[in-house]
């Protein structure tokens, strides 16, 4: 995808409401409070020595820092949010609300904004090393905990 379709989906998802339980939408997961879309998923990496992982793992860190960027002119720098702590939290049986606790899973920072009453967030996931990356974009109304 391109960035102009990236943005063209965040978009729709700020214009978007929420449903009232969680659930699958044509960009994504979306539940109370949230939207999380897929914005792009790469092959995965089952028979690969480490070397195609790294380069891929560079190429979806730059897809977002290029989209940070774009957003970052209509809203100033982003935060970098490191979600370590909150998967930590949730690993000592701390309740972390959606969307920040499937995010906490997979994704070690987010680059985040707030512009409307709604937070903003780009993300890069992958749950496994040999599973595909993502490149997340999140919509929400809940506050990072």
């Amino acid at each position: 995808m391109t960035t102009a379709r990236h943005l063209a989906t965040i978009d729709l998802l700020r214009s978007r409401p929420f449903p009232g339980q969680r659930g699958r939408s044509d960009a994504g997961d979306s539940g109370p409070g949230y939207h999380v879309a897929e914005l792009s998923t790469s092959e995965d990496f089952w028979e690969d020595d480490g070397t195609r992982r790294e380069l891929v793992e560079e190429q979806y860190e730059a897809e977002r820092d290029a989209l940070a960027a774009t957003l970052g002119a209509r809203w100033g720098e982003p935060h970098i949010f490191s979600l370590w702590s909150l998967q930590e939290r949730g690993m000592e049986g701390e309740e972390i609300p959606e969307p920040w606790s499937v995010l906490a899973a997979s994704v070690p920072d987010v680059h985040l904004w707030r512009a409307e009453e709604r937070w903003i967030a780009l993300g890069v996931s992958q749950w496994d090393k040999e599973l595909p990356f993502q490149l997340l974009a999140v919509v929400t109304e809940v506050d990072p905990p």
